[in-house]
């Protein structure tokens, strides 16, 4: 790798680590000693399929040059940065001598907006257009849509990439206009639609003519930055769960904003990105896509914010007690999965083992049911106690204490241990 090449690299990888919607797992392990695997070059991140794998990216933007001046963008065009910019045949020399290197397992590609939309589409089309035909590239590829590129570029972009992105930026259209006013939710939704109907199209078709191409198949996602702007937790997760429902996301990512300047719209510089409120937003759509949730029950005027002491599930649970207690023994899948401290995993197992005999404590605990939390939900073959003999406000400093002393045993062990 050439001098030049990888100063690009080095300066285009770091643009790139502010789009979460390819996971970055922050790894700094050097190869030193002739060993195997280098987790520390430039540009490597890590994501996960759906099956749990955990696939090496290598997630990059073909450049940080941008016509945009998006106070939140740290490759806006007012900003003092050194640019960079790679050409097609660089990207592609890269991304098959790392997945010849065995560093990684696909690519994740983004870039600026340099000249217009159409122009930087049309390069990031050639780039996988030039993976697969030519250098017969099967890896993985995610790719990120250009808003306001024609439907002809889009269509095409998708024939050979597995994902396509693009960002929705700021939860409300408000927000985006305060600090993005040349851009809409408009140039985002169009294109969205545009791929979402494309992927139908394409299925339909395929159930005729099993010759018809695959299109986008690991589908859509899309990203907005929490805390630029004062949204609330509700106005976040009601956009979220729009977009999932309109378009068939796949995943909505949400990337807690690193002050980057000292525009005054915005947290200041030294503010600590909302790291916790960016978990609880996670939780959240967890809650929405597989628990059976609906976003008002979570979110709604009454409670308008998420609990950032408690996970949102145990909130709901303690708005909600005339629910319970859930007889575990008795309770459907989808009650049972409201109880907090159950999982999925755990909800199926106690429907399995249920068929062979009351469960009791001992049994839920082997199962992997948090019983320190869920017991204040739940009855069972011999429960101690009921749920009426509490209110909200006793279970949480319950639960909330039981957290903290765990944790505080823990730090003990570790001390007498080291």
């Amino acid at each position: 790798m050439s001098e030049r090449i990888r100063e690009k690299l080095n300066i285009l990888a770091d643009a790139a680590k502010y789009d979460v919607s390819c996971s970055s797992s922050g790894g700094t392990r050097k190869n030193d000693n002739k060993g195997l695997g280098d987790s520390h070059t430039s540009g490597i991140c890590h994501t996960y399929t759906e099956d749990g794998r955990c696939v090496s990216l290598l997630k990059i933007l073909l450049t940080n040059h941008c016509i945009f001046d998006c106070a939140y963008c740290v490759s806006r065009k007012s900003n003092d940065i050194e640019r960079a910019a790679f050409t097609v045949e660089e990207v592609v020399e890269l991304t098959m001598n790392f997945y010849r290197r065995n560093y990684i397992e696909g690519l994740f590609l983004s870039s600026g907006i340099f000249k217009n939309a159409d122009f930087t589409m049309e390069r990031l089309l050639r780039v996988v257009k030039k993976l697969r035909l030519e250098e017969r590239f099967n890896g993985y590829i995610h790719l990120k849509t250009i808003p306001g590129a024609s439907d002809e570029l889009i269509r095409e972009a998708g024939m050979y990439a597995d994902r396509m992105s693009i960002n929705l930026e700021m939860p409300t259209e408000s927000g985006l206009k305060l600090l993005a006013p040349d851009k809409s939710h408009q140039d985002v939704i169009k294109p969205l639609g545009y791929v979402q109907q494309q992927i139908v199209q394409f299925k339909e078709e395929r159930k005729l003519i099993k010759s018809v191409p695959k299109f986008v198949p690991a589908g859509q996602s899309t990203q907005m930055v929490i805390g630029a702007t004062p949204e609330t937790d509700k106005e976040i997760m009601h956009t979220a769960d729009a977009f999932y429902r309109n378009f068939s996301l796949k995943r909505v990512y949400y990337s807690g904003y690193i002050p980057i300047s000292n525009d005054s719209r915005m947290p200041l510089l030294g503010t600590q990105p909302p790291l916790i409120r960016e978990n609880r937003l996670y939780q959240t759509d967890w809650l929405m896509r597989f628990y059976g949730f609906h976003v008002n029950e979570l979110l709604n005027d009454a409670n308008p914010h998420l609990d950032i002491d408690i996970d949102p599930k145990l909130s709901w649970a303690l708005r909600n007690l005339q629910n319970f207690p859930i007889d575990i023994n008795v309770a459907s899948y989808n009650q049972i999965l409201r109880i907090p401290g159950i999982g999925v995993g755990s909800a199926k197992k106690i429907v399995q083992a249920r068929k062979f005999g009351k469960l009791r404590i001992d049994q839920l605990k082997k199962i992997g049911v948090s019983y320190n939390r869920a017991k204040h939900f739940i009855k069972c073959a011999d429960t101690p106690y009921q749920l009426k003999d509490y209110q909200g406000t006793q279970i949480k400093s319950f639960i909330l204490a039981e957290s903290q002393s765990k944790y505080l045993k823990h730090d003990v062990n570790q001390l007498i241990l080291f």
